[in-house]
């Protein structure tokens, strides 16, 4: 089960009367330069987590929609705005405010600026190893994809940005969607022993042995750190198998307690889980695994500034997840006496990228591997007449130009997008350039589609994927946020059993026949390969043709049942 801070500070409290060191939370850092963050004990974690290919500095909004159901309602990772300012003590209108916020979201981005950036990034990093001797970086993947650049070099700009930044633990998702060959090609040639590429979870198809290394065991502080991988479980359903045809997933419970042990026994004092898995299945792992002594995790992309503690059947395990697109690092301290943790502290740091100077070799390299590309990045395609932003459980605005762009482009009465949650934001009054709606669509599988379906086909396709994203169990979340639809009207009820939740479609004000047949747009097919028209491409076009794009509010169905969740908010 999960403790709340309140809870876990009066087990603190009863701990320390009896004598006993328990880990405890990390307070605020000093007044003063946000980040002078005083060493603590004797070994230092860095973690950075999904940051989807951006080397530049970006807006990137947090969600107003992030709802949790059944037993994860109300709790870490599904609190947001006001509720989420209140669960951690964080004021209103600062800087901590807009970095895990989107509270106020165009004044406050006007007012502290971009976020993120390799450059910035490599700064701090350099800052705190030099006062945390020996610390590693564990990059928890979604790194090698999401830009333009990233899908044009083939990811070596990424891997190169990795290198230069000092990463020495990775596990990957989006990583596979380059395809297998690509993959160890780089693990072969890029690598080598310079970045350990770890992942448990991921055996071949025909013998069922580990395709990578699942584990690295380093000495940090004269103390054996084991860190052991978890790759995204269902990246042969959430991207195309055919990618990596020889490959198998899964979350592999039982493997990781075996391994857990294993490293334990080669006598590592410190354990912790690199994971991709996403929060609440990584809470639900903690429940379950025992010795870990954290999971520093991934995917769904929550920034959360305190670590969540679980307790197991051997003792507690602290569950992280540290945000997305270069926005944060993860700053876990560690006292490590008599072989065991006995103390630690965590800080979730917002990268500001005016607080930071950029690193000179990091921008050097930067501008090298962009400028092949300055131009076509830099086309001005329109200017944003609203802020564009994707992340949250149903459509944002920019998956909304993007439906509009389908719809209109491939004369589609529907249109559906992925509900990916990477993609930067863009402000209003902004020009839109190319980059911009890359940094929405860069993958290896863009073809466009235009299909019909019947009403019925249509209905259980966003049942599925609703299931995927509301199932009472975390291990059966398999996808993103929820598909993005454009033109068709719905309600859902995410609190319903799978079927059953998807109510009221319509279309043009009409229900939707289940026998009738309708034109669909959509892009980024799992099923199989296909050529054609990129959805770059159609959403540029229909950016060319005006001046000012105006969204307005985007088709986000209407909920039922979740009146008071906390991670429903106002806009």
């Amino acid at each position: 089960m999960s403790m709340t801070r309140r809870e876990f500070l009066q087990v603190l409290a009863a701990a320390g009367a009896a004598g006993m060191a328990l880990p405890g939370i990390a307070g605020a850092a000093e007044a003063g330069d946000p980040y002078d963050l005083p060493r603590f004990g004797n070994v230092s974690l860095l973690h950075l987590t999904d940051s989807h290919a951006q080397l530049l500095p970006v807006y990137y909004r947090e969600p107003h929609l992030n709802l949790g159901v059944a037993g994860m309602r109300g709790q870490p990772p599904h609190l947001v705005g006001e509720a989420f300012l209140r669960r951690y003590g964080i004021p209103r209108g600062g800087r901590e405010a807009y970095a895990f916020t989107y509270l106020d979201y165009v004044e406050a981005a006007r007012r502290y600026g971009r976020v993120g950036g390799y450059a910035h990034l490599a700064t701090l990093v350099r800052r705190l190893r030099e006062s945390r001797p020996g610390a590693l970086l564990l990059d928890g993947g979604d790194t090698w994809q999401g830009s333009a650049t990233s899908l044009w070099s083939n990811a070596q700009d990424m891997v190169d940005a990795q290198l230069l930044l000092g990463v020495d633990v990775m596990t990957p998702h989006w990583e596979f969607t380059f395809g297998a060959s690509r993959v160890m090609e780089i693990l072969e040639q890029d690598f080598e022993d310079r970045l350990a590429f770890v992942a448990q979870n991921v055996v071949d198809n025909e013998w069922e042995e580990p395709v990578f290394e699942p584990y690295v065991i380093r000495e940090v502080g004269g103390v054996p750190v084991a860190v052991i991988g978890q790759a995204f479980p269902y990246t042969p359903v959430a991207n195309p198998r055919y990618l990596i045809p020889q490959w198998s997933m899964g979350i592999r419970e039982e493997r990781l307690q075996g391994l857990v042990e294993e490293v334990r026994g080669k006598g590592a004092q410190v354990v912790v889980l690199l994971s991709h898995n996403g929060m609440d299945v990584d809470l639900k792992l903690a429940s379950r695994v025992r010795g870990l002594d954290a999971i520093l995790g991934g995917h769904t992309h929550d920034a959360v500034p305190e670590p969540v503690v679980v307790a197991n059947p051997g003792g507690r395990t602290l569950v992280t997840n540290a945000g997305s697109n270069g926005k944060f690092l993860g700053v876990l301290d560690l006292d490590v006496r008599g072989g065991r943790v006995r103390d630690f502290r965590y800080r979730l740091v917002p990268v500001f990228a005016d607080l930071l100077p950029p690193d000179p070799a990091m921008a050097r390299h930067i501008r090298e591997v962009r400028a092949p590309y300055a131009e076509r990045l830099g086309e001005r395609l329109a200017v944003a007449g609203d802020l564009l932003y994707r992340r949250g459980n149903f459509n944002g605005t920019f998956d909304q130009l993007i439906c509009d762009a389908l719809m209109a482009v491939l004369d589609a009465e529907i249109a559906f997008s992925p509900g990916f949650r990477w993609g930067t934001t863009v402000l209003p009054g902004d020009p839109i350039t190319f980059e911009d709606v890359m940094n929405q669509t860069a993958i290896t599988y863009p073809v466009v589609t235009r299909n019909e379906l019947t009403g019925e086909q249509i209905k259980l396709i966003l049942e599925d994927v609703a299931d995927n994203l509301f199932n009472k169990d975390p291990y059966y979340q398999q996808g993103g946020d929820m598909v993005r639809v454009g033109g068709l009207r719905y309600a859902i009820d995410p609190e319903a059993e799978i079927g059953h939740r998807i109510r009221g479609m319509e279309l043009g004000g009409r229900p939707l026949d289940p026998n009738k047949t309708y034109v669909v747009a959509s892009w980024a097919s799992v099923a199989q390969r296909l050529e054609g028209r990129p959805v770059w491409d159609v959403v540029a076009e229909y950016l060319r043709g005006q001046e000012t794009v105006r969204v307005g509010r985007p088709n986000v169905p209407r909920i039922l049942g979740m009146e008071g969740n906390p991670g429903l908010g106002a806009v």
